[in-house]
């Protein structure tokens, strides 16, 4: 059984619903198995920032699937959650979002999928839940920890705790 490391995020409709249910049908499947999560966050949109902001969460899974067959779960249940990608802009909004952000220490990089997640290192939304629950995890391509990934991140969009954020 493999241990991943999974980003969720959503922006559209009821983000705090639509995360849970994604939590809810991993924790249901027969071949993962959640072992905790993160706090969630509230974070300022990356890359296309002229929309709503995101709820995100790490969640980390115990799974027999392959690296491909967990990605074609994510994407089942991005479906099931009402993610349309034929039309969509990229890093624009969206009912649901799962990344792959690591898979144990695996290196993987094929048309499909890339492991560990290759812009994860630029993210603060991915990071900062990191923090809490792996900040010594040594990341297999950078040999840094989540912590170290931290404290380099060039770019530093907003990231707080889900409602702790004012709307002023």
């Amino acid at each position: 059984m493999a241990i991943v490391y999974l980003c969720l995020g959503s922006n559209v409709g009821d983000r705090f619903n639509t995360i849970q249910s994604a939590v809810n049908l991993f924790s249901l499947s027969d071949s993962t198995s959640i072992i905790r999560t993160s706090a969630l966050y509230e974070t300022e949109p990356w890359g296309y920032k002229d929309q709503e902001w995101f709820l995100n969460v790490i969640i980390e899974i115990k799974t027999s699937l392959t690296p491909e067959e967990l990605l074609s779960k994510c994407q089942e249940i991005e479906n099931l959650l009402g993610r349309d990608r034929t039309h969509e802009v990229r890093w624009a909004q969206r009912s649901i979002d799962i990344d792959i952000i690591f898979y144990d220490k695996l290196i993987l990089n094929t048309e499909k999928l890339t492991i560990p997640h290759k812009h994860m290192h630029k993210r603060a939304f991915v990071l900062v839940p990191l923090l809490e629950l792996i900040p010594d995890f040594v990341h297999p391509v950078s040999n840094k920890t989540v912590t170290e990934l931290y404290d380099e991140l060039d770019d530093v969009e907003d990231v707080f705790l889900y409602g702790t954020r004012s709307n002023v």
